[in-house]
Protein backbone atom coordinates (compact mmCIF):
# COMPACT_ATOMS: atom_id res chain seq x y z
CA UNK A 1 0.00 0.00 0.00
CA UNK A 2 1.20 3.33 -1.06
CA UNK A 3 1.85 6.12 1.47
CA UNK A 4 -0.30 8.98 2.14
CA UNK A 5 1.24 12.24 2.09
CA UNK A 6 -0.13 14.77 4.95
CA UNK A 7 -0.57 18.11 5.42
CA UNK A 8 -1.60 19.88 8.44
CA UNK A 9 -4.03 23.19 8.17
CA UNK A 10 -2.57 26.08 9.60
CA UNK A 11 -5.43 26.58 12.73
CA UNK A 12 -4.55 22.40 13.26
CA UNK A 13 -0.44 23.24 13.60
CA UNK A 14 -1.82 26.13 15.91
CA UNK A 15 -3.62 23.97 17.99
CA UNK A 16 -1.09 21.34 18.09
CA UNK A 17 1.35 23.83 19.32
CA UNK A 18 -1.12 24.55 22.61
CA UNK A 19 -0.62 20.45 23.23
CA UNK A 20 0.86 20.23 26.72
CA UNK A 21 4.62 18.55 25.65
CA UNK A 22 3.88 14.97 26.64
CA UNK A 23 0.76 14.93 24.80
CA UNK A 24 1.95 16.81 21.90
CA UNK A 25 4.50 14.07 21.16
CA UNK A 26 1.96 11.45 21.38
CA UNK A 27 -0.53 13.11 18.79
CA UNK A 28 1.89 14.16 16.47
CA UNK A 29 3.12 10.51 16.10
CA UNK A 30 -0.97 9.49 15.71
CA UNK A 31 -0.94 11.60 12.77
CA UNK A 32 2.21 10.26 11.26
CA UNK A 33 1.26 6.45 11.54
CA UNK A 34 -2.20 8.11 9.34
CA UNK A 35 -0.03 8.27 6.38
CA UNK A 36 0.23 4.72 6.24
CA UNK A 37 -3.12 3.29 7.69
CA UNK A 38 -5.34 6.24 6.85
CA UNK A 39 -8.37 4.00 8.35
CA UNK A 40 -6.91 2.46 11.52
CA UNK A 41 -8.59 0.47 13.64
CA UNK A 42 -10.99 3.31 15.80
CA UNK A 43 -10.89 5.57 13.00
CA UNK A 44 -14.67 6.60 12.55
CA UNK A 45 -16.19 8.56 10.33
CA UNK A 46 -18.42 11.45 11.04
CA UNK A 47 -21.93 11.83 10.27
CA UNK A 48 -22.97 14.33 7.91
CA UNK A 49 -19.15 15.48 6.53
CA UNK A 50 -16.60 13.42 4.88
CA UNK A 51 -14.15 13.42 7.89
CA UNK A 52 -12.76 10.87 10.28
CA UNK A 53 -11.68 10.95 13.54
CA UNK A 54 -9.35 8.76 15.82
CA UNK A 55 -8.16 9.06 19.55
CA UNK A 56 -5.44 9.97 21.03
CA UNK A 57 -5.44 9.69 24.98
CA UNK A 58 -7.92 12.85 25.70
CA UNK A 59 -7.36 14.38 22.57
CA UNK A 60 -9.16 13.99 18.88
CA UNK A 61 -7.75 13.94 15.55
CA UNK A 62 -10.24 15.33 12.65
CA UNK A 63 -9.25 14.95 9.29
CA UNK A 64 -9.94 14.21 5.67
CA UNK A 65 -8.92 11.19 3.47
CA UNK A 66 -8.76 12.04 -0.31
CA UNK A 67 -7.66 8.57 -1.66
CA UNK A 68 -7.44 10.08 -5.27
CA UNK A 69 -4.31 12.21 -4.58
CA UNK A 70 -2.75 9.84 -1.77
CA UNK A 71 -3.45 12.99 0.46
CA UNK A 72 -4.50 13.57 4.68
CA UNK A 73 -5.18 16.89 5.90
CA UNK A 74 -5.54 17.48 9.25
CA UNK A 75 -8.22 19.98 9.80
CA UNK A 76 -8.49 20.02 13.55
CA UNK A 77 -6.64 18.50 16.67
CA UNK A 78 -8.17 19.09 20.48
CA UNK A 79 -9.92 18.28 23.60
CA UNK A 80 -12.71 15.08 23.11
CA UNK A 81 -14.81 17.93 24.71
CA UNK A 82 -14.27 20.87 22.69
CA UNK A 83 -13.37 19.47 19.17
CA UNK A 84 -16.84 19.06 17.51
CA UNK A 85 -18.08 22.90 18.67
CA UNK A 86 -17.87 25.48 15.84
Amino acid sequence: MASYRLEIKRSAARELGDLPAKDRGRVIARIQALAEDPRPPGAERLSGQERYRVRQGDYRILYEVHDQVLMIVVVKVGNRRDVYRQ
